[in-house]
């Protein structure tokens, strides 16, 4: 296990893994790990905002400068090059592929994207045909979003908490959020890689984000955790009907019910929703821990919420 310690993408901006290794450490993950990557900050609590472009090529950077490296120098038998551009390689048992830096990375594009193209044509942008939200009861984000007019200034959040599924194509963030007004809340979005696993080129979309408004802000640590879900173990077994994976393809999309739930696509990952009727709902995100899951986000609204 590797504590990964990533230096404020809004300083001088360098990336290093705190184990003392190279680039290529900063791509290590590890079954049911604990990482820690930087708290993008609130731009009303945590001082000047990020200088998004800059960094955020310089920390792609770093990512791929990681992957090359630990690319086998070695090139492999004829046949095996062309089951590679078939399929990923096979994974070893109970070794994960996921990375939890790219959900931070797609963090700060959106947060970019809402600051320079307005926060719901930005949300438009990054969601999934699927994508879920919620105004009072669950809806399908994109008719609500499209043509929706955007506030004067979008709202900013600080991801606390990363959580990934083992093979790497689904994930959540969850932390603090505040309107442009000044209300403060906290939220919790769920993305998913719409690409095979380890596509040289990911495309990832969130499928469902919830807010609400709290009394204090919600307070984070200094660095972000991260945490992936046990890739061993049947945790398929326990999902009964739950669907797993993006949809197919081409499929329409299906207005979502006040309760339902969906899976990662290698069933580690599970996030549940439960709207009542009189406005109180709860969010949850589920991982699989080698025999069970554990709720390892549990965000609930009480009816007399707006």
């Amino acid at each position: 296990m590797n504590a990964l310690k990533i230096l404020p993408l809004w300083g001088r901006g360098t990336v290093r893994a705190a184990n003392g290794g190279g680039a290529a450490g900063l791509c290590c993950s590890s079954q049911d790990s604990t990482q820690t990557l930087p708290l993008h900050p609130d731009a009303a609590h945590r001082g000047p905002p990020p200088r998004f472009g800059e960094d955020l090529r310089r920390l792609v950077g770093c990512l791929l400068l990681a992957s090359t490296l630990a690319t086998p120098l070695a090139t492999p038998p004829a046949h095996a090059q062309q089951r590679e551009r078939r399929a990923p390689p096979p994974r070893p048992a109970g070794q994960s592929y996921a990375n939890s830096s790219a959900l931070l990375v797609e963090e700060i594009a959106l947060s970019r994207a809402a600051r320079e193209d307005g926060q719901w044509a930005a949300f438009a942008q990054k969601a999934a045909e699927e994508a879920v939200m919620f105004a009072d009861q669950p809806v399908l984000a994109q008719p609500w979003l499209k043509g929706r007019a955007n506030p004067a200034a979008p709202m900013t959040w600080s991801p606390h908490s990363l959580f990934m599924a083992c093979d790497g194509r689904s994930g959540a963030s969850t932390g603090a959020m505040q309107e442009a007004g000044g209300t403060a809340g906290y939220y919790t979005t769920v993305w998913q890689n719409l690409e095979k696993p380890r596509a040289k080129q990911p495309k990832w979309r969130w499928v469902l984000t919830h807010r609400a408004p709290l009394a204090q802000p919600r307070e984070g640590e200094d660095m972000i955790e991260s945490r992936t879900a046990v890739c061993t173990g049947d945790p398929k077994a326990l999902l009964g009907d739950i669907p797993m994976g993006p949809p197919p393809k081409g499929s329409e999309p299906v207005a979502p019910q006040p309760a339902g739930a969906r899976a990662s696509a290698d069933g580690t990952m599970v996030w549940r929703w439960n709207a009542r009727s009189d406005g109180s709902r709860a969010v949850t995100i589920e991982l699989w821990n080698g025999s069970a899951f554990e709720t390892v986000v549990s965000d609930t609204v009480p009816g007399t919420a707006s």
